[in-house]
């Protein structure tokens, strides 16, 4: 799902939700957001005033409907949301500034062929991460 094609609303009617201030509150804060945010750097972004636990439960609804996806971008590192995307979007995540860029290819596919055709798995999900250093660190 696109998220500048999602229409809320009419998403979470469909699944028998309601549409409520707190829930489009979120929505909007994470459409918004220029980058990968922890639920507090979002809560930070929400212009109603919802409570964190709200924004917990608000955003594992969103993520059932796959409207938004959780990301783990390294090892003790705060989870992380945006809007859902394909998985192969794979994360490039810099080890020294922090940033998190996306990088389309091929590999994701490559990984779930391999995994299905030579395993017989079926894969569900893929969530890969990558870590070094961006081009404006490595200078």
């Amino acid at each position: 799902m696109e998220t500048a094609t999602v229409d809320l609303a009419t998403t979470l009617r469909q699944q028998g939700y309601r549409v409520t201030q707190p829930r489009r509150a979120v929505w909007d804060a994470l459409v918004r957001a220029s980058g990968h945010m922890t639920v507090e750097q979002l809560s930070r972004q929400v212009e109603e005033p919802v409570d964190q636990a709200s924004i917990y439960r608000t955003l594992k609804l969103f993520e059932e409907l796959g409207l938004a996806r959780m990301s783990h971008l390294g090892e003790g590192e705060a989870s992380r949301w945006e809007p859902a995307h394909p998985d192969e979007h794979f994360h490039l995540v810099c080890r020294s500034c922090g940033t998190v860029d996306h990088h389309i290819g091929t590999l994701v596919r490559d990984i779930r062929n391999h995994l299905d055709d030579g395993h017989g798995f079926d894969v569900e999900d893929v969530e890969l991460v990558v870590t070094g250093r961006c081009d404006d660190c490595r200078a």
